[in-house]
């Protein structure tokens, strides 16, 4: 086994121990924490805790880091946006906002102009653009994905399916969502090879027997699924769902809210493929750590709303812009190509690995969100639940944070300027974490 000499205490370490024991106290028990780690400050991938262990963050905040931690040049459009002002309600006009706004349509995949709605997080974002969809097409009802994650808020939370834990003891959540499978190539959940038209084809189905398709003002999908398992769907779905959205009068959206902003080596995970949704979500990395979403919607659809439709106070806030402006600098200027280019590097070293470990099933993903599922071993490739588990587990006291997706599956979403040297480490540190978790199962 390989120790990480970076490693100072056991862990949980002392200071972290009586951090975890004050919080306990007076935080509320739901979030949904993997492993004991404190966090005292960060650079780029690296993170310590509050005893002096230094790790290798590939979790990211989950995918929220995009640059890395306290990149400099965010950190000082933060301080410079802070020594103007800190707040000045969406009821008003400033550069942050407005600059941000611009850059957003510059960038925004839908082929024709747009604009935004800013707001604080992913499922603000989500939630926008059902309010949207409903209002422009006066319909109420969707499509979603088994296995989607989009918010935890009740409108967001009807099409949420990764998890039943997230739905369970909240219905009735929002009425009028439809959910459907989505096409996943290593399980397969249809018979023939063509998993994305299999999907298209039951969506079909769905609007000739119980669910009208003039009734559907939108279907919400994840271009590459991420909580779901971090799925790369088939070549060809996104563009059929695009057709099929055309053909009945039903708007695309798109949450990129994990995919977006240069995760996959595109600023957008859509842009693989070509295909331009009407109306899009994004947060995450879009603020390098900072609390911002957008709802990006073609021009023509976002400008029929009437003034006081839809807002909220925090939206635009200065601070927040300014960290998305420098963002998505960065981004453009390096890290989508380090994403693309370093993530090509990863992939293919895990895949190496994956030779030596029958338990891996599949790696996939693109750029820099990339998925190692774990498998039994057996025919029906069920899924290792516990040995997935162990790993992150194991994962954590050598020194790596990772966390899991899907059933079994371990997701890789370091920091998009992580280096090729960072990728090593980390996967010698996953080495040791493999074989200490299949040696446990074994006792």
């Amino acid at each position: 086994m390989t120790r990480n000499r970076h490693i100072l205490t056991e862990l949980p370490g002392p200071k972290a121990r009586a951090l975890i024991a004050r919080d306990a106290e007076v935080i509320s028990p739901s979030y949904p924490r993997d492993y004991p780690f404190v966090m005292s400050h960060g650079r780029g991938t690296e993170v310590w805790d509050v005893d002096g262990n230094r790790f290798l963050d590939f979790a990211a905040g989950i995918a929220v880091c995009s640059t890395g931690h306290a990149h400099p040049q965010v950190v000082q459009a933060v301080k410079d946006a802070a020594d103007r002002f800190l707040h000045i309600s969406s009821d008003y006009w400033h550069e942050q906002m407005a600059g941000l706004g611009e850059r957003l349509a510059r960038i925004a995949p839908m082929g024709e102009p747009a604009m935004s709605f800013l707001c604080q997080s992913g499922t603000e974002a989500v939630e926008a653009s059902l309010k949207l969809a409903r209002y422009v097409t006066g319909r109420s009802r969707f499509i979603g994905f088994l296995g989607g994650f989009h918010g935890r808020t009740m409108g967001s939370l009807a099409f949420t399916s990764s998890k039943y834990t997230q739905q369970k003891g909240f219905f009735a959540t929002m009425p009028g969502v439809t959910h459907v499978p989505y096409p996943n190539p290593y399980r397969a959940m249809f018979a023939g090879s063509d998993q994305g038209k299999a999907v298209l084809d039951y969506i079909r189905m769905l609007f000739e027997r119980s669910v009208p398709a003039s009734e559907v003002a939108a279907i919400l999908v994840e271009p590459i699924q991420g909580e779901g398992g971090y799925i790369v769907p088939p070549d060809g779905f996104l563009a059929g769902l695009r057709t099929l959205c055309d053909e009945h009068g039903i708007l695309l959206i798109f949450d990129e809210v994990q995919s977006g902003i240069g995760r996959t080596g595109r600023m957008f995970a859509s842009q693989h493929w070509g295909v331009q949704p009407d109306i899009m979500t994004l947060a995450k990395g879009l603020g390098s750590g900072l609390p911002i979403g957008a709802m990006v919607a073609k021009k023509r659809l976002m400008s029929q709303w009437k003034r006081g439709a839809h807002g909220n106070t925090y939206g635009g806030n200065p601070i927040a812009c300014a960290a998305a402006n420098a963002t998505i600098d960065l981004v453009e200027n390096g890290m989508m190509g380090n994403a693309a280019t370093v993530g090509a590097h990863f992939m293919g070293r895990l895949r190496d690995l994956a030779r030596d470990y029958p338990c891996v099933g599949e790696v996939r993903g693109k750029g820099l969100m990339i998925g190692m599922e774990l498998v039994e071993g057996d025919a029906e490739r069920t899924p290792a639940r516990k040995l997935c588990d162990d790993v992150i587990t194991r994962a954590f006291h050598n020194g790596l944070l990772l966390l899991s997706c899907g059933a079994s599956t371990v997701r890789f979403m370091p920091p998009l300027n992580v280096t090729r040297e960072e990728i090593d480490e980390a996967l010698v540190l996953l080495r040791s974490s493999l074989d200490e978790a299949l040696l446990g199962q074994e006792d």
